[in-house]
């Protein structure tokens, strides 16, 4: 059987930091108060001129060189987005003209928050059949355009980002995509979602003055569901291994809340140190939140040759899902 493996990885933060103190006229002391709730400390903010593509384009670059291939060498790119430039086209076909890709085909895939593992999802199967050889996985969200900066609830919660990898075959039992679970609950689509962005509801200047252009979230019962899908992801996928959640090394989780981490921590009794973690110094960065932190412990060797890792995130839909990968 072929096995997929990681040959390269990238990400890109804006330059434009915004510490908890910027919401200080939302709520008194708003470092600690956001802290508090959130574990986060800042996050990254994308400049009026930066678009999706923007930061998606910085990430492949850096995955292209890691991996010490050319765009040329690219069949397929797949970008995970849910801000992407514009309806369309596809973000991934302006990332592919912008690396030149010329070889490549081009699509996004929106999960939400779940679009890089869905992204990564559907390179190893493209790899797995045998139809590809090498494709590049992207999640690139600026959700700091679709934010309501009224909604305390909300707007503390976000902040941007890009991150890729480069998959490709030559894989075995020892390196390589092992597992995958991807699963989706349409029931659950009204808990997340921006109202008036589409065919359903275009935007109007009714729809624009009610707020309906801004995220929304139902947060009490999203943190209910992503404490309940957390639990299922990692049992699933330890189960499909023959292994217990011990045997893995790391755990690198959808970076939405501190407090969620904690809780899946201790009704697992995976130590809370062996999550990685960016989201103190990113916030929760939608599709980009796992790639950027896989990117981040690769290149500073956290994540060594031999080590077996879990990723894993959820999001609207309501969709979950997560990878696991030795490298």
């Amino acid at each position: 059987m072929i096995i997929s493996k990681i040959i390269g990885s990238g990400s890109c933060l804006p330059d434009r930091v915004i510490p908890n103190s910027h919401f200080d006229y939302l709520v008194e002391n708003a470092d600690e108060w956001i802290f508090s709730r959130t574990g986060i400390r800042e996050r990254h903010f994308a400049h009026a001129d930066q678009a999706t593509s923007d930061l998606a384009t910085v990430a492949a670059k850096k995955a292209l060189e890691t991996a010490g291939i050319e765009a040329g060498d690219l069949d397929c790119i797949i970008v995970g987005t849910s801000t992407p430039d514009m309806s369309l086209p596809a973000t991934a076909c302006i990332v592919q003209k912008n690396i030149g890709a010329k070889n490549a085909f081009a699509f996004d895939v929106n999960a939400v928050c779940s679009s890089f593992v869905y992204a990564l999802e559907i390179a190893d199967n493209f790899i797995k059949c045998g139809k590809h050889k090498t494709v590049m996985a992207i999640g690139a969200d600026i959700y700091s355009r679709i934010l309501d900066f009224n909604d305390k609830g909300s707007c503390p919660l976000f902040g941007d980002g890009a991150g890729a990898a480069i998959l490709t075959d030559g894989g075995d039992k020892s390196c390589g995509i092992q597992h995958t679970y991807m699963r989706s609950d349409g029931k659950g689509w009204p808990l997340i979602q921006v109202p008036s962005s589409g065919s359903r509801k275009p935007v109007t200047p009714d729809s624009i003055d009610d707020g309906e252009v801004y995220f929304q979230m139902a947060g009490k019962q999203v943190y209910v569901f992503a404490t309940e899908v957390i639990p299922d992801i990692i049992n699933s996928l330890c189960a499909k291994a023959g292994i217990t959640p011990a045997d893995l090394d790391y755990i690198i989780p959808h970076q939405a809340n501190i407090r969620m981490i904690d809780f899946i921590s201790k009704k697992s009794g995976f130590p809370r140190d062996r999550f990685l973690i960016n989201l103190d110094r990113c916030g929760n960065t939608s599709a980009a939140s796992v790639a950027l932190v896989l990117d981040e412990n690769l290149r500073n060797g956290t994540i060594k040759p031999g080590q077996l890792i879990l990723t894993m995130a959820f999001g609207g839909g309501l969709t979950w899902g997560g990878l696991l990968i030795q490298f």
